[in-house]
C-alpha cells in the first residue's frame, strides 16, 4: 500500500509539473487591490495556488505586506509582494506590469444593508483605485468585485474614459457568484451533482437585477418553489450577512468566484479556445433601452471580450423578471455615471 501511495504521489507530482511547464511560458503578473480584506485574503490565497500566475502583487491601506508574507510560504513558484500607502509610489509599484487587476476593495455589507447602501463609500474607493490603474496599467484587464457592481463598473469606465484609455473589452464586473449560487441551489432542489449544473444568469449583480434562466437548463419550477428559488439566487448574499451576524458578508464564496473568473481570463489570454463565462460588461444587448452594461455569457480571448452572447429564449416568467431587471439596472448605471462625473 505504501508503494502504491508513493506511485500515486509521483504521478500527481509529474502532472503538476507538466501543468506548470505548460503555463510558465505564459506567466502573468496579477494585482489585487484590497488584498487584506475579507474577500482579498482568500482571493489572494487562491491566486497563489494558480500555476498560471507568476507574480502576485497585493495592495491595501493596511496589512497587505503581512498577507503577502503569509501566502509567500505556499509551495508554488509564483512570487508575492505586498504594498501599502506608507510609500507614495506603492500603488504605482504594485500595478506596474500588471496584466490582470482585481478590485475587491470596499466596505462589507451589514445586516439590513443593501448593496446600494454601500454606494457612496465604495464609489470613492473604486474611483481612486481605477485612477491608479488607468495611469499605470491602462491595458490590463480590470475585474471589479467591489459592490454595488452595477454602479462601480460604470464608475470605473468613466474614470478610464476621462483618462482617454477606456477599452470596453478589458473591463469586467465579476458576477460569477450568481451563477455558482444558481447552480448550487438547483442541485439541492433536484438532488443532482452541483458540478454538473450550469444555470445561466443574466442582468446585473444585485437583487432583482439577477435573473436565473432555469428554462435554458431544462428545468421548470412552479409556484412557491420557483419564487423561493429565485429569491434565494437574487438575495443569497443576505443569507450570509445574517448568518454572520454583522461580522461580514459573502467573502469566501465571492473569493472563489473571483478566482474562477480570473482563471478563465488567464486561460483565454494564454491561448485556450472557447472560454466562456458570465460577466457584466459594456454590452450592446439592451443599449436601445438605455442599459449600457449587462451580464450575459461572454466568450473570452487574448484581448478580453471576444463575443457577447445574446440572452436567448425565455419563458414568460423569465421575461417578466428581465423587464424588472432592465428598469432597475438602467437606474443603477445612471447613478454610477452621474456620480463619477460629479466626483471626478
Amino acid at each position: 500500500m505504501f508503494a502504491a501511495r508513493q506511485a500515486t504521489q509521483s504521478v500527481l507530482g509529474a502532472a503538476q509539473r507538466r501543468a506548470f511547464s505548460a503555463t510558465a511560458a505564459n506567466a502573468t503578473r496579477v494585482a489585487v487591490l484590497g488584498a487584506a480584506g475579507g474577500i482579498g485574503q482568500p482571493l489572494s490565497l487562491l491566486l497563489k495556488l494558480n500555476p498560471r500566475v507568476s507574480e502576485l502583487a497585493l495592495y491595501d491601506i493596511k496589512g497587505a505586506p503581512g498577507v503577502a508574507a503569509d501566502i509567500s510560504h505556499i509551495n508554488t513558484k509564483s512570487t508575492v509582494k505586498g504594498y501599502e500607502p506608507s510609500s507614495p509610489d506603492a500603488i504605482k509599484e504594485c500595478l506596474t506590469g500588471a496584466e490582470i487587476v482585481l478590485i475587491p476593495a470596499g466596505v462589507p455589507r451589514k445586516p439590513g444593508m443593501t448593496r446600494d447602501d454601500l454606494f457612496n463609500t465604495n464609489a470613492s474607493i473604486v474611483r481612486d483605485l481605477a485612477k491608479a490603474a488607468a495611469e499605470t496599467c491602462p491595458d490590463a484587464a480590470i475585474l471589479i468585485i467591489a459592490n454595488p457592481v452595477n454602479s462601480t463598473v460604470p464608475i470605473t469606465a468613466e474614470v478610464f474614459k476621462a483618462k482617454g484609455v477606456y477599452n470596453p473589452k478589458k473591463l469586467f464586473g465579476v458576477t460569477t457568484l450568481d451563477v455558482v449560487r444558481a447552480s448550487r441551489f438547483i442541485s439541492q432542489l433536484k438532488n443532482t451533482d452541483p458540478a454538473t449544473e450550469h444555470i445561466t444568469v443574466v442582468g446585473g449583480h444585485s437583487g432583482a437585477t439577477i435573473v436565473p434562466l432555469l428554462s435554458q437548463a431544462g428545468y421548470k419550477l412552479e409556484g412557491a418553489e420557483r419564487d423561493e428559488y429565485i429569491k434565494r439566487v437574487q438575495f443569497g448574499g443576505d443569507e450570509v450577512v445574517q448568518a454572520k451576524g454583522g461580522a461580514g458578508s459573502a467573502t469566501l464564496s465571492m473569493a472563489m468566484a473571483g478566482a474562477r473568473f480570473a482563471e478563465s481570463l488567464l486561460k483565454a489570454a494564454q491561448g485556450e479556445k472557447s472560454v466562456t463565462e458570465p460577466t457584466y460588461v459594456d454590452s450592446p444587448l439592451y443599449k436601445d433601452q438605455g442599459v449600457t452594461y449587462f451580464a450575459s455569457q461572454v466568450e473570452l480571448g487574448p484581448n478580453g471580450v471576444e463575443k457577447i452572447h445574446p440572452v436567448g429564449d425565455l419563458d414568460a416568467h423569465e421575461q417578466s423578471l428581465l423587464e424588472v431587471c432592465l428598469k432597475d439596472l438602467k437606474a443603477n448605471i445612471e447613478k454610477g455615471e452621474k456620480w463619477a462625473k460629479a466626483n471626478p
